[in-house]
């Protein structure tokens, strides 16, 4: 992508991350005291056992470096406003998706140029290696993730009905965004997509299974209630694609290793509509009982 289109794609998660800020209170932050057990085992499916699975499902699969790389991104980039809409849907506990989108958000600006740099190392032939500076990464997501969400939260605090009134608007803007996003991105990797499709499909597909069930199953394991368990399933096994996509076209300038995210955000759509249709029926179940 040229220069034009990596401002673009920044400055649209921007404003996805400023909309998700604008859905944000400080007692959100403040819930890890009310729910400390909910968010220990969210935050470690999260930021421990999300990439170790994606190293897992790369290992498992003969992936062209790239598509390897791709999927590493995309474990290194929890959460993100879909899956709190998501988790809302399914009967979730909501309070608890927020908290925990709101938590990782913050701490992966530290963990995702590790990850980064570690997947290159790995997976990418040598002289063909991409390393990030670490320091200066950090900054970078700053600006485009944890500074939006933060200015989000303060215009939320002091025009709360201005607020309230952009809400619906950004989340539109987001999902058009993204679909922009991937249609770019299709258009720009056209003659590979096919081929990258078929690598990526499974991979992260599998990726988005796994780690939905390894949320829901460790929930369950440390006897948290039912919508407790959907909102770690769904934080878990639902990437933020966009900033995945973002790292991979701004930072890294490859927009190869965009693939795999792309392929996966056209996916969660699918797996997300079926927890939300698993999370309701589960609920009228009980209900009934």
């Amino acid at each position: 992508m040229d220069n034009t289109s990596t401002i673009i794609l920044a400055g649209s998660l921007i404003i996805i991350m400023l909309g998700m800020g604008l859905s944000l209170v400080t007692a959100d932050f403040k819930r890890i005291i009310l729910y400390p057990k909910a968010i220990v085992v969210g935050l470690t499916n999260q930021l421990i056992l999300l990439p170790l699975i994606g190293f897992g499902v790369v290992s498992l699969f003969s992936l062209q470096p790239e598509i390897a790389v791709g999927v590493m991104i995309l474990a290194a980039c929890p959460g993100g406003p879909t899956s709190n809409l998501i988790a809302h849907l399914a009967k979730g506990n909501l309070a608890l998706s927020v908290s925990l989108t709101a938590l990782s958000s913050l701490i992966t600006v530290i963990s995702i140029p590790y990850i980064v740099n570690f997947a290159t190392s790995e997976f990418m032939e040598e002289g063909m290696t991409v390393q990030l500076n670490i320091v200066e990464t950090i900054g970078q997501i700053c600006v485009i993730v944890v500074i939006p969400v933060l200015l989000g939260m303060l215009i939320r605090r002091y025009k709360p009905v201005f607020a309230a009134k952009m809400a619906k608007p950004v989340r539109i803007a987001s999902g058009v965004v993204l679909a922009l996003i991937i249609i770019g991105l299709v258009i720009k990797e056209r003659e590979n997509f096919v081929d990258y499709f078929q690598q990526a499909g499974l991979a992260t597909l599998l990726l988005n299974l796994a780690t939905m069930a390894a949320g829901y199953y460790s929930a369950k394991l440390f006897k948290l209630r039912r919508e407790n368990a959907i909102s770690i399933s769904i934080e878990s096994g639902i990437q933020n694609g966009t900033l995945a996509i973002t790292i991979a076209v701004v930072l890294l300038q490859n927009s190869a290793f965009a693939i795999a995210p792309a392929v996966y955000s056209l996916l969660m759509f699918l797996t997300g509509a079926a927890v939300i249709w698993l999370g309701n029926r589960s609920t009228a179940v009980d209900l009934q009982e």
